[in-house]
């Protein structure tokens, strides 16, 4: 930051920390130990679908990419209410570090070819017995995580006491946000 910067207040974002989606596999045996939920294995990466033919290719090349390993996930795209695009990931629940792998390959094959920007979160949701959901999501933006845990047939409601529990218990693992206006409710994601 410069002087210029300093001297009116502005300030610059925050970079995205791609490598920390790998301390996810981590957060996954506290959470499973804890408080008993464990990964479903699935995994997506949100973003803003950009229009062209550079766009499309970049698309094309990052599930040709997913689906041509030898133990491949089952791959598709969702379209949400927003208009955002899921780049949903389906693999073996126990491989938590092969999901994030993948997930890690989706954003960092968007970055390169300059579709950063359209970047908004990636998603590895949980589950326990009882049916109870929540999800690590993590900001592009921020380069931090959050958990969403929507109430269970309680329609568009989450449960906040879960996602403040589960706030204070992977703090020591993964740069959580802390500014709760940014723990956004994704009503609809793939796997919650």
């Amino acid at each position: 930051m410069g002087l210029l910067d300093s001297i009116l207040g502005r300030s610059r974002p925050k970079q995205a920390n791609l490598d920390a989606l790998f301390a996810v596999p981590s957060a996954a045996i506290t959470l499973r130990a804890a408080v008993g939920l464990a990964p479903t294995g699935l995994g997506a990466v949100c973003y803003r679908p950009a229009g062209g033919a550079a766009f499309a290719q970049a698309e094309q090349e990052i599930v040709e990419l997913l689906r041509g390993a030898a133990d491949a996930p089952d791959v598709r795209l969702e379209h949400d209410e927003f208009g955002f695009t899921w780049l949903v990931v389906d693999d073996d629940p126990d491989d938590v570090e092969g999901l994030v792998t993948d997930l890690h390959a989706v954003n960092t094959t968007l970055e390169s070819h300059g579709f950063g920007p359209g970047l908004l979160c990636s998603l590895v949701p949980f589950a326990d017995a009882t049916g109870r959901r929540a999800g690590l999501v993590y900001l592009y933006k921020q380069g931090t995580f959050y958990p969403f845990a929507p109430q269970a047939g309680a329609g568009r409601t989450r449960d906040n006491l879960l996602e403040i529990q589960l706030r204070d218990l992977l703090a020591g693992e993964l740069p959580v946000e802390r500014e709760m206006s940014r723990w956004l409710a994704i009503w609809g994601a793939p796997g919650l």
